[in-house]
């Protein structure tokens, strides 16, 4: 693995950052890592670690090959936590406030988002935006 700086803005390595978690050797323990490392598999097209990390009963759903599209069509320039409501190594559910920044079609764009996280068998997974409190 690279030791390029981490798409997730920690100012780490990939590889001593999310890349533990895209390539399995290491499960994130927080929300805002799960969070972190889901913008930077949107960065890296690591398509399936998005689908692995969405809640089990949505993973059906997912269409990988419109998630592959959408990530590479556009240019990831940066991600910024805004808050978070618990979520840590011992909660079994928390929130992640969050702006992801892109380029799209020469535009920057911003997602803003309030997303759900739970945790499964001792294991992280996003849920779905919910309203901002």
């Amino acid at each position: 693995m690279s030791n390029a700086l981490c798409p997730c803005g920690t100012g780490q390595p990939l590889s001593a950052c999310c890349g533990t978690f895209h390539d399995g050797a290491a499960l994130p323990q927080t929300a805002e890592q799960l969070m972190r490392s889901r913008y930077a598999a949107f960065a890296l097209q690591r398509i399936d670690y998005l689908r692995d990390t969405l809640w089990p009963a949505y993973q059906t759903g997912f269409d990988p090959f419109a998630t592959a599209k959408w990530a590479a069509d556009n240019h990831w320039v940066g991600l910024t936590i805004l808050g978070k409501n618990s979520g840590g190594a011992k909660d079994r559910k928390g929130t992640v406030l969050f702006e992801a920044r892109y380029l799209a079609g020469g535009s920057l764009q911003t997602h803003r988002e309030n997303s759900l996280f739970k945790k499964k068998s001792g294991r992280w997974y996003y849920v779905e935006a919910v309203e901002e409190t």
